[in-house]
């Protein structure tokens, strides 16, 4: 049985790399949100005319949602001829700005020694493509599965995902008992299963200060030197204890097994781009914004009580130092179980398509894991996909034909195992 199922996986090969194609070619940049509809549509119309049920759901009132950029996605669901589980496959249809670098057109979807090259080829329009073929291949070969499948083109998760699986999270989209089992085919690379992600708080710091002529310091208060202040505590005290802490989790690179923080961005005194020189003057604010990454070991709270006890003890140990703190996102770590169903199910899948054990890792980043967690209360939820997760974002950014094939004869195998209840 599976060996007929994987025959049909490479008789569609080539519908594999068209269908790649076909979706880089749409640009779905975002910032900020372009061509979201068209590629929705592109996905949707396939599947309708294989038998799904379709729905397009905007993310109305999401960041970055307007009449110009709506925040479309799409849910196809295949309903089977006899109750049983739902296994969805999640992917977002929003890509990265191309960048400079590229030795191809980003948007041609070329094809070369194997490859396909695109933006958003690897991350993840490609993982997009091979959930696609090995569900047609599936239903094809076995028309009488129980239960249902369902893909979901969703958008915005490379700004957070808010305006698409949190939104549909919030309707009830990937809650049991309509959904399962969720496979989200990020670019873990095809004998990866990743099980979840560190945690994330990012937040906004400001420093006041009080304007005066520059010429004239003494008599204002520069809120850059009071920043200068907090960098400095930051270097001495909280990278150091940053550093020292590490974590059980499966997390790739090694560098990630720790806490982290960048400084994000920072910003101080007059508004940048005016071309000509600036007047004189003490700049009254300095706004700093941090992306700190923490581990499952680590509470949130703490994380917090971390940065800003080395802002109150400022405001009482230095002369005028004042500061306001502004939350802009936070996200808890998650890490699925190695005995899940859908965990065991594609772990199968592997050791019989790649003849390999698969490893089991955790994502140094975030990505729409922690909606399905967070909002929809579903935790049989895993990232697997072809792809090379160095090339996401990258110039000539391109995933391999084979790896797809590869992962798409895993993804199939793995919902005929959770359909039918044989993990």
């Amino acid at each position: 049985m599976l060996e007929a199922l994987f025959q049909r996986i490479e008789d569609k090969r080539d519908d594999l790399v068209a269908l790649t194609q076909e979706l880089i070619r749409v640009p779905t940049v975002n910032p900020p949100g372009e061509a979201y509809t068209p590629c929705a549509e592109l996905i949707g119309n396939r599947l309708a005319r294989r038998g799904f049920s379709v729905r397009y759901l905007r993310g109305e009132d999401t960041p970055g949602d307007s009449a110009r950029y709506p925040r479309t996605n799409v849910v196809a669901r295949y309903a089977g001829r006899a109750p049983g589980p739902c296994v969805h496959f999640n992917s977002h249809i929003d890509v990265v700005e191309a960048g400079h670098g590229w030795t191809v057109d980003p948007f041609a979807g070329i094809v070369r020694d194997g490859k396909v090259y695109g933006r958003g080829a690897c991350d993840m329009k490609g993982g997009l493509a091979a959930s696609i073929i090995a569900v047609e291949a599936l239903i094809e070969a076995m028309p009488d599965l129980p239960g249902a499948i369902e893909i979901s083109g969703t958008v915005d998760e490379e700004s957070g995902g808010f305006g698409g699986v949190a939104y549909l999270a919030s309707k009830g989209l990937f809650s049991p008992p309509r959904v399962d089992h969720v496979i989200i085919p990020e670019p873990l690379n095809k004998d990866r299963i990743c099980l979840g992600h560190r945690g994330v708080w990012w937040a906004e710091i400001e420093t006041h200060g009080s304007i005066a002529h520059g010429s004239m310091p003494f008599l204002g208060d520069c809120a850059v030197r009071h920043m200068g202040a907090v960098l400095n505590r930051f270097e001495t005290e909280l990278y150091p204890k940053l550093a020292a802490k590490h974590t059980d989790m499966p997390v790739v690179p090694e560098g990630a097994r720790s806490s982290t923080m960048n400084i994000n961005s920072m910003h101080g005194g007059q508004p940048e781009g005016f071309e000509g020189l600036p007047s004189p003057c003490v700049p009254d604010s300095c706004r700093m914004v941090i992306d700190r990454r923490y581990l499952i070991e680590e509470q949130l709270a703490d994380v917090k009580a971390e940065v800003v006890s080395i802002l109150d003890d400022l405001s009482r140990t230095r002369d005028n130092f004042d500061y306001s703190i502004r939350d802009l996102m936070e996200v808890i770590p998650t890490m699925t179980d190695r005995e899940a169903p859908v965990v065991r199910a594609v772990a199968a899948g592997i050791r019989d398509v790649l003849a390999k054990a698969p490893d089991y890792v955790i994502s140094p980043g975030t990505y729409d894991q922690k909606h399905i967690a967070r909002i929809g209360h579903l935790h049989d939820c895993i990232a697997y996909g072809p792809g090379i997760l160095d090339m996401a974002h990258r110039p000539d950014e391109f995933v391999g034909i084979d790896d797809m094939v590869d992962s798409a004869k895993v993804m199939a195998q793995a919902s005929l195992a959770l359909l039918t209840g044989r993990i």
